[in-house]
C-alpha cells in the first residue's frame, strides 16, 4: 500500500509518498506561513516526480497537530478532501510523535518541543524503544519555564528537539546533562509521517475522514483574542 503524508503543522510544509519499501519521495518547503499556497502545488510536484498517480495511493496520513492552527487547518482539510476523492481510508499522526521519531537511536529522554506561539511550547516526554519512541505522559502546552521544571524533575539525561527547543535553546542550554537537537530537525517532517503511519497500516489502525479531528490543545489565536476582549468589555 502507497501512502501520501501530508504535514502542515509548523511553519515548514512537507509531503511525502512510501510504502513497505520505505519513502519513495519527499519535498519540503519553509515558507513562513503560506500552507495554502505552498501546499497543493507540492503534492502535484511529488506526483509528478515519483511517477506515482493520485489513484495509486491507497491511503492518506495527516499530522494532527498539535501546532499552528492556519496550518493545521490547511493540512487536514486538504488530506480530508483527497481521502474523500480517492475513497481511502485516513491516518492521523501527532506532531509531537514526529518530532520525537527521528531521535529513536539516542540514548537519552527525548523532549519534543514545538513552538506554539504567545510564550508557549506545546511539548512531551519520549523514551526510545527499539524501532521507536514511546511516549510517557500527556501532551502538554506550556511555557519554557514549565518544560524546563519538568526536564529538571526528571533528573536524566535530555535531548530537546524541534522549533520550540531551537526558539528557547538559552534556556535549555544552561541546564547540566540537556543537549538541544539541530535545526535539520526541528519540524515534523512527512517522513517521518509515512513511516509512523505505514506501521499503523500494517495493523489496519485507519480512521475514515469524517472520523478524524485536530488536535489543538487549547483555543485558536482569533478566539483567545475575541474571548479576552469580550471579558474586558463585559468588566
Amino acid at each position: 500500500m502507497l501512502i501520501l503524508g501530508i504535514d502542515t503543522a509548523t511553519d515548514q510544509v512537507s509531503v511525502a509518498i512510501g510504502g513497505f519499501e520505505g519513502v519513495i519521495g519527499s519535498v519540503a518547503i519553509a515558507k513562513g506561513r503560506r500552507h495554502a499556497e505552498t501546499l497543493a502545488p507540492a503534492i502535484d510536484f511529488l506526483h509528478r516526480q515519483t511517477g506515482i498517480a493520485p489513484t495509486d495511493i491507497g491511503a492518506v496520513a495527516v499530522d494532527v497537530g498539535p501546532g499552528l492552527f492556519t496550518g493545521l487547518r490547511v493540512g487536514v482539510a486538504t488530506a480530508k478532501a483527497m481521502a474523500y476523492a480517492l475513497r481511502v481510508p485516513m491516518v492521523g499522526v501527532v506532531s509531537l510523535d514526529l518530532v520525537a521519531f527521528p531521535m529513536r537511536t539516542t540514548s537519552r529522554l527525548i523532549v519534543a518541543a514545538i513552538d506554539a506561539r504567545r510564550g508557549e511550547l506545546f511539548h512531551a516526554f519520549y523514551r526510545p524503544v527499539p524501532g521507536g519512541v514511546q511516549r510517557e505522559g500527556d501532551h502538554l502546552v506550556g511555557s519554557p519555564d514549565d518544560v524546563v521544571a519538568e526536564i529538571v524533575a526528571t533528573g536524566e539525561e535530555c535531548l530537546v528537539v524541534g522549533d520550540g527547543g531551537r526558539r528557547y535553546a538559552e534556556r535549555f542550554e544552561g541546564l547540566s546533562r540537556v543537549l538541544v537537537a539541530d535545526q535539520e530537525v526541528a519540524h515534523p517532517s512527512a517522513t517521518s509521517l509515512v513511516q509512523l503511519a505505514h506501521a499503523q497500516a500494517v495493523r489496519e489502525e485507519f480512521v475514515q475522514p469524517w472520523e478524524l479531528e485536530p488536535l489543538y490543545l487549547r483555543k485558536p489565536d482569533a478566539v483567545a483574542n475575541w474571548t479576552s476582549r469580550t471579558d474586558e468589555g463585559q468588566a
